[in-house]
């Protein structure tokens, strides 16, 4: 992981302030607050986490933002698990850290989740697909050949209430934006997707409940994409977000998803469902104050360059 270039002079903030800052926007964006039978469950790629030199402070603000759902899928955790550990040391007792040893780029992906609330099961894994199952990854109209994730997704069962489900945390490749880079993205995203439709399908499987969550690097939530084709060509659910914005801090790229099929998820779900955008005002309000251009440069660099997504279940 390459870290984000750090803003000139130094951004520095009064954490009150800004911890009030977030939980206004919290509420001006809905976020519901917690409750005996619901799950709030979120996925957050945490940007270059352990390589950037994230300051306490910076870190009981990222805590803020993850306390408010029961489980979160994380992506983008370095090998080094020092600010991690010092992340979980700003949440509530009880929240826990589940995660997969590192793949391309170095990296880590996994769950934290408040284990008064979600009861991690027997099942961890990551999804490989055996070699003679490769040929069956293949999409009219995209080119290459598949050739196995650049970062096997990670699956966890976990049980909330009377819901129990396997999740998984997923950072698809990226690359670039040439066309045979998002042909090998779309040919990943439909290996997760044939992957979820057979478990889901499948009488042994440990849970037929999958919860997809993620940075899938989707560009665009409709068929001119071919990661979204992929996505929905094996039943995938992919649900509108009352927010209508996109995941990054320009709010034009669908990056972050959730995903789950008709049937026990789809029951659950209750329509509410949106990108939480921290980085609106008045959120680190002295930083735009200096320029657009400082403003994003500290966000990336103290925060994320991704939002949060955040879905909500009955259990």
């Amino acid at each position: 992981m390459i870290p984000h270039e750090k803003e000139s002079p130094d951004f520095t903030y009064d954490l009150a302030t800004e911890r009030q800052a977030l939980r206004g926007n919290k509420t001006h964006r809905g976020i519901p607050d917690k409750a005996p039978n619901r799950l709030l469950a979120a996925t957050w790629n945490l940007t270059n986490f352990g390589v950037q030199q994230r300051t306490d402070d910076d870190l009981a603000l990222m805590a803020e933002i993850i306390s408010w759902f029961d489980l979160i899928a994380i992506q983008e955790i370095a090998d080094d698990l020092t600010d991690l550990c010092a992340l979980v040391d700003h949440l509530p007792a009880g929240y826990r850290v589940i995660l997969s040893d590192i793949g391309g780029n170095d990296e880590r992906s996994g769950f934290i989740y408040d284990s008064q609330k979600v009861a991690r099961l027997e099942l961890a894994a990551e999804i490989a697909v055996p070699p003679s199952d490769h040929r069956y990854i293949r999409m009219r109209g995209v080119s290459g050949a598949y050739k196995g994730f650049d970062r096997n997704p990670y699956v966890v069962a976990f049980k909330a209430g009377a819901l129990e489900f396997t999740a998984v945390s997923a950072h698809l490749y990226f690359g670039s934006n040439r066309y045979y880079d998002e042909d090998r993205r779309a040919l990943e995203a439909y290996a997760l997707a044939r992957w979820a439709d057979q478990r889901n399908r499948a009488a042994g499987a440990y849970s037929q409940n999958i919860l997809v969550m993620g940075d899938l690097n989707l560009p665009i939530r409709d068929n001119s994409s071919s990661v979204y084709k992929a996505l929905k060509a094996k039943r995938l659910i992919l649900p509108q977000h009352s927010t209508a914005m996109g995941s990054n801090l320009a709010g034009d790229k669908y990056y972050d998803q959730v995903a789950f099929h008709a049937g026990a998820m789809n029951n659950a779900y209750q329509g509410n469902s949106g990108v939480f955008d921290f980085d609106r005002d008045p959120f680190f309000r002295a930083a735009w104050d200096v320029s657009p251009d400082y403003f994003n440069k500290t966000m990336k660099y103290h925060i994320a360059d991704h939002r949060p997504l955040w879905v909500e279940f009955l259990v």
